[in-house]
């Protein structure tokens, strides 16, 4: 099983991270790239852009914004460079979001660690 977490871009990093992908489309406000301390940044594993203002981070839209979210990521080719690097050791999914239940890389974590 790999070993995946996820973490907001305003965290310090820490060497237990492991490989550091950004997973969003937008850059962290405030946030510099050497504070960052990024590997990769993969916008597209994000949620379209229409899907993300959509779902506006309103926690009654999770369980449809979840289902929509995973159908765009059927598609998305960095799904499998995901799965590659976490295969390769620890892995840390960044993001923006301040809600830290409701956000893009919970799914992505969530799908990326289940068994297929």
């Amino acid at each position: 099983m790999p070993s995946i977490s996820i973490k907001r871009a305003y965290e310090p990093p820490a060497a237990s991270d492991g490989r550091r992908v950004l997973i969003d489309r937008l850059w962290p406000r405030g946030v510099s790239k050497a504070e960052a301390e990024l590997d990769e940044w993969l916008k597209d594993v994000a949620p379209s852009d229409a899907l993300r203002r959509w779902f506006g981070h309103k926690p009654e839209r999770w369980a449809e914004f979840r289902r929509r979210y995973l159908a765009e990521l059927k598609d998305a080719p960095g799904v499998e460079a995901l799965r590659k690097l976490a295969a390769d050791g620890p892995l840390t999914l960044v993001y923006g979001a301040r809600d830290e239940a409701h956000n893009d890389a919970v799914v992505l974590a969530e799908l990326l660690t289940k068994d297929d």
